[in-house]
């Protein structure tokens, strides 16, 4: 190493990189400050301290919080690199210490977090009390954007229906699958259908999730293929306001069949199987690299989705631990 680099390298303080990472995510000095349990002074010490150690600026101050300049943008990317070295690096020594001890960071989405994961991770909390699980919600592409750059390092999320690169290169296991269903009113016009096809539905009004939900985009592409509109006039962000809008008469909407199951209680509604393809939805665990992963989070995918063969064969969906594609947009 020359003279030059490791004295770049004594100028760059671990912490820092931390801090800074945390300022990233959060787009806040003090909140990053009460998530990471350090004064805000401080983190705004640190952060000066290495933008002088980098001679650049890293941050545009601003009242509302903090955004990347483009040197912060290259360090962010270089910073989760390193961090995720370290954290690879932890996970094969802990190998050696007397059990395990740490946390794993996941992101998933909502049908993951509302119908399987509770039992899931509860029953892995159950039988490994030392690790702790820090969960976030978030929709599949993000899910996979955050997994790709290292905030997350495991991933759960509808793969197929993700928008944007941040699939490229991850792999990817099978965790559970659902089967979308088209909720009405008791008394509505399509509750007698025993199956329902998607271009019936484009008759009403449809009450939906996020924009760039799974869902969302799944209906948005089946209705483009008919040359006709989508009617989504109303746009929650959760399944619970979902049917009670729906129950409420302000439309129909699509729900995986578990969730619906798990909120029998809400309102007097009921649920049409539909009838296409890709009602039929696999929800899959991603990872950067499965075999790299800290020894906490190897344990926790081998819960989720142990490699079994028999569970989804061959020609219906991508093998145990295979790279995903770039996914494209619908």
């Amino acid at each position: 190493m020359k003279s030059s680099e490791r004295s770049f390298a004594r100028r760059i303080d671990l912490t820092s990189l931390q801090l800074f990472v945390a300022v990233c995510e959060l787009g806040s000095i003090g909140r990053a400050a009460e998530r990471e349990f350090i004064a805000a002074s401080a983190v705004s010490k640190r952060l000066s301290d290495l933008e002088t150690a980098v001679d650049t600026a890293l941050l545009y101050r601003h009242s509302r919080g903090v955004t990347l300049t483009p040197a912060g943008e290259s360090l962010l990317h270089h910073a989760r690199t390193v961090l995720f070295g370290l954290e690879r690096m932890q996970g094969e020594l802990s190998e050696y210490a007397d059990g395990v001890r740490g946390h794993v960071r996941m992101h998933a989405n909502i049908s993951a977090i509302f119908q399987f994961l509770p039992e899931d991770l509860g029953a892995f909390a159950r039988a490994h009390s030392q690790i702790k699980i820090d969960l976030q919600e978030h929709l599949s592409s993000d899910v996979l954007n955050a997994v790709h750059e290292g905030a997350a390092d495991l991933g759960i999320c509808n793969v197929g229906m993700a928008t944007g690169t941040g699939g490229t290169g991850l792999q990817s296991r099978p965790y559970r699958a659902d089967h979308l269903v088209l909720v009405v009113p008791e008394a509505h016009a399509l509750a007698q259908h025993a199956t329902i096809g998607f271009e019936e539905v484009l008759d009403w009004d449809i009450v939906g999730l996020h924009a760039n939900s799974s869902i969302s985009l799944a209906m948005r592409a089946a209705a483009a293929a008919t040359g006709r509109p989508l009617r989504q006039r109303i746009q929650v962000t959760g399944l619970d306001a979902m049917c009670r809008m729906i129950d409420n008469g302000l439309g129909v909407g699509l729900l995986p069949d578990r969730a619906f199951e798990l909120m029998r209680g809400v309102g007097h509604l009921r649920a049409i199987p539909l009838a296409e393809a890709w009602a039929h939805r696999e929800l899959r665990v991603v990872a950067r690299d499965f075999d790299a992963l800290p020894v906490t989070a190897r344990l926790l995918v081998e819960h989720l989705a142990p490699l079994q063969p028999d569970v989804v064969s061959a020609h219906e969906h991508p093998a145990p631990g295979t790279l995903l594609p770039a996914a494209t947009p619908h």
